[in-house]
């Protein structure tokens, strides 16, 4: 990998580290799919910031969980479609003109909302 694409997925990396520590205050930002993206970004250009990522005390518990195959919290999956749904219907309806780029897009979030709701939910009762 060349140094501008790892420091591209570096800075990406940080940038969806900080919206998913938004998140965990801010309860419209989800925190899991950030943070997951967080780790795709580091395990692909630093192996020192995803070990980071999963020994943190407070965030690696979310990609722990998910990589475990032990779900997302509801209230993510809630947030994540709704998020998704409200930006991709404003964008469909609003600005893009052309009738098979909004058929595609819509295509890709029907597959992405039942990639979400085929993902197991993390009750509270689970959480640890």
């Amino acid at each position: 990998m060349n140094s501008i694409t790892r420091y591209i997925l570096i800075i990406s990396g940080t940038l969806f580290l900080v919206l998913g520590l938004l998140g965990i205050i801010l309860p419209i930002l989800p925190t899991t799919p950030f943070l997951l993206l967080t780790a795709y970004c580091y395990g692909k250009s630093s192996e020192k910031l995803h070990n980071w990522l999963l020994d943190n005390k407070l965030l690696g518990k979310y990609i722990k969980q998910f990589k475990k195959g032990e779900g997302i919290p509801l209230r993510a999956k809630i947030i994540i479609i709704l998020l998704l749904w409200t930006s991709t219907s404003y964008t469909i309806f609003f600005l893009i003109p052309i009738v098979f780029v909004k058929v595609i897009l819509c295509i890709v979030v029907i597959w992405v909302t039942y990639y979400i709701l085929s993902l197991k939910t993390l009750s509270i009762n689970e959480k640890t």
